[in-house]
């Protein structure tokens, strides 16, 4: 190699060192391996919303007083208080019924319009409110009072949220009053042993235990 080094400055001298560079570093041209590709980002956009479910309490039920009004009409309606009936059904002006129970009151309101625009009036608007709800519990329990009802209940755990029956308690004959004056009897003994004769609890009832016989 330094031969021809020499060779190479003698004849060539502009060219000697670029000789030299290249017998030194094998004349090899590489390219520079390209980059590997960024992967793209992981999405950082929030999932969409679901809409929330509603809850036991955020429908209307059986029992419930509902406040209705019908605005925007000729001979406006309301507000009306109206309790809704055993069989689920509320009535309105021109003999509609329409069944509440089980609905959420958004969606009774637009069916209440639904059925009055366009076939009785051209526009309408519909207020729908509920009723705080509450059950009560009387007599012979340790902590008789009016309670916030909050969902599904049955005469025993109503008894309960009430601090349960006291010691002069008559178990067997406790009485539940529905909002309409309907009355019911629950022998609580048996219904211990039997869920199914324990009754449903409904907003506005009223559960009262009697004592028993000294």
């Amino acid at each position: 190699m330094n031969s021809f080094v020499l060779f190479m400055k003698r004849f060539f001298p502009g060219l000697a060192g670029l000789a030299a560079l290249c017998l030194l570093s094998g004349c090899e041209t590489t390219d520079s391996p390209a980059s590997p590709s960024t992967p793209p980002a992981a999405s950082t956009s929030p999932a969409p919303e679901t809409e929330a479910q509603p809850t036991k309490s955020d429908i209307i039920q059986v029992g419930n007083k509902i406040i209705v009004s019908l605005t925007d009409i000729p001979g406006q309606y309301g507000p009306t208080d109206l309790r809704v009936r055993d069989d689920g059904t509320i009535s309105l002006p021109l003999n509609v019924e329409v069944r509440a129970a089980d609905k959420r009151v958004a969606d009774l309101e637009r069916e209440i319009h639904d059925i009055y625009v366009p076939k009785y009036y051209t526009r309408m608007s519909v207020s729908v409110k509920l009723e705080q709800r509450v059950f009560y519990v009387r007599g012979y329990v340790r902590l008789p009072n009016r309670f916030p009802y909050e969902g599904e209940i049955t005469v025993l755990k109503a008894i309960s949220v009430a601090g349960d029956f006291n010691e002069y308690a008559n178990k067997r004959k406790v009485e539940l009053t529905r909002p309409d004056g309907k009355k019911y009897t629950v022998d609580c003994k048996k219904a211990q042993k039997n869920p199914k004769l324990d009754l449903p609890v409904f907003p506005g009832d009223t559960i009262y235990v009697p004592p028993r016989i000294m």
